[in-house]
């Protein structure tokens, strides 16, 4: 049943509603978008179609709302940044936070599908455009923050956003592409790089 508006979703309804999401991550970065019908989504995630599209309407609003989960984790990471004595050390420190998720095999294939469907899909392009915006923007005053705190001028803030960014977010696509990666061999250099590049 729909919510009152104003009032905020129940705690079953907010747990059936992440039972869908969990289910639909997991079947498009196995199936891909395309590939993993509503029969599968239902069957994986335990419950009838009429439940989940009780709460979407469609596979693209389950995809959209993949994307705001997303945003969500790495903005809970920036606000974690922004508490920190020392943004630029807390960002050192956890450069596991980053290397872990962006190389687990699950999470890169559906970051992959989402990016993919974009390419092809002008409504999820939008929706993928706007959450980095968001993203990048935060970053960004962060990383503003650490290079000021530690001298730098400042002046290259987008451009260094922009490179870390990609650095990372290529560790999704160089997962899928070698799988054997050494991630404890990559910690110190990606460390090394934040260093340098900050």
């Amino acid at each position: 049943m729909p919510q009152p508006p104003n009032q905020s979703p129940s705690p079953r309804c907010q747990a059936r509603r992440q039972q869908i999401l969990d289910a639909a991550a997991a079947c498009f970065a196995r199936e891909g978008f395309h590939g993993a019908s509503v029969a599968l989504l239902s069957k994986t995630a335990g419950m009838s179609p009429g439940h989940i599209y009780h709460f979407f309407e469609n596979k693209e609003a389950i995809v959209a709302a993949l994307i705001e989960r997303r945003l969500e984790r790495s903005l809970e990471v920036a606000r974690q940044f922004e508490s920190a004595e020392d943004i630029f050390q807390a960002m050192i420190e956890r450069v596991d936070l980053g290397l872990n998720e962006k190389t687990d095999p699950s999470n890169a294939a559906l970051e992959l599908e989402i990016l993919a469907e974009a390419a092809r899909n002008p409504r999820v392009a939008v929706l993928v455009q706007k959450a980095d915006t968001v993203r990048r923007a935060r970053f960004q005053k962060l990383i503003q923050r650490a290079r000021q705190a530690r001298g730098g001028d400042g002046g290259s803030d987008a451009a260094v956003t922009e490179v870390i960014t990609a650095l990372f977010e290529g560790l999704a696509a160089r997962t899928i592409s070698h799988p054997d990666l050494d991630r404890d061999a990559l910690m110190p250099v990606l460390r090394a790089a934040l260093q340098a590049l900050i």
